[in-house]
């Protein structure tokens, strides 16, 4: 699933393509993605409504039109892309929803496993109201850290996939700041210390920064809106590198299971 970095590189190669047009219409073939409002009042709505900036909260894509924001979570496959009206992709095969633009082009949203959403509110509240703090803004410091995880006892990976604890991170980069910060998947957060804490705050940060860098983990579907893939696979530490030496010590890199989610670690580098 797209996390943070992934979702910001579809965001900043939107923004270019979407700025100053007007949505002249949406269609979708599948309602059972759009999960407000209805589909009849949905294109309805949504026609004449131009587009201001596009954002991103977590996970989450936020167009924001005059009045409301539409709301777009990739999931698994999703992907977005905007491209002429007669343009053929490889990707249109899954095209679920159309957004037709005022000039001549269309922003489609591809999904082969059907699990994105699309949110169309006067509020962007409504939908990530709930979300943590974003964890590369410059007012999540040491010291906001600090004072959420002090309320936790879970485990950490667990810990670092809930939303509500700090937007955006999933299984990718929740594996490689564990890693980085020398901290065992099924540490819990009780048990830290304030180096703990600080080390894993700075992996958190210094992994993403990396992967918003590096364009995003092309490592299964996610593409760019131009459909090139993202680097950062190519640099990733202990994800998806099962059986690899560890990049610090050597040590193989090993795969269980935390919370019903394959999870990576070294278990040199990252004692229990």
């Amino acid at each position: 699933m797209p996390e943070l970095p992934e979702v910001e590189t579809v965001v900043r190669g939107l923004r270019g393509p979407l700025a100053g047009r007007t949505i002249l219409g949406a269609a979708t073939d599948w309602p059972g993605g759009l999960v407000t409002p209805d589909r009849l009042v949905f294109a309805a709505r949504i026609a004449g409504q131009p587009v201001r900036r596009v954002d991103r909260r977590g996970k989450y894509i936020l167009i924001a039109l005059d009045p409301d924001t539409l709301i777009i979570h990739l999931k698994m496959t999703g992907r977005l892309y905007v491209v002429p009206d007669d343009a053929e992709q490889h990707a249109d095969r899954w095209v679920h929803f159309t957004f037709q633009l005022d000039n001549a082009h269309q922003l489609r949203f591809s999904d082969s496993r059907k699990f994105g959403r699309v949110y169309l509110v006067s509020d962007p509240a409504q939908v990530t109201g709930a979300l943590g703090p974003e964890p590369l803004d410059l007012a999540f410091t040491l010291d906001v850290f600090r004072q959420r995880i002090a309320r936790r006892s879970g485990l950490l990976k667990p810990l670092l996939l809930n939303q509500a604890f700090v937007a955006g991170i999933g299984n990718i980069y929740a594996d490689e700041a564990l890693h980085a910060s020398r901290l065992h998947p099924l540490r819990r957060a009780a048990t830290l210390s304030d180096d703990d804490i600080a080390r894993l705050y700075g992996a958190i940060r210094q992994v993403l920064a990396d992967g918003v860098a590096r364009e995003g983990a092309s490592v299964n579907w996610y593409r760019k809106p131009d459909g090139t893939k993202g680097s950062a696979q190519d640099g990733l530490s202990a994800y998806g590198r099962t059986g690899q030496p560890c990049p610090r010590c050597g040590h193989p890199i090993e795969k269980i299971v935390v919370g019903q989610r394959g999870t990576h670690l070294c278990p040199v580098c990252q004692p229990r």
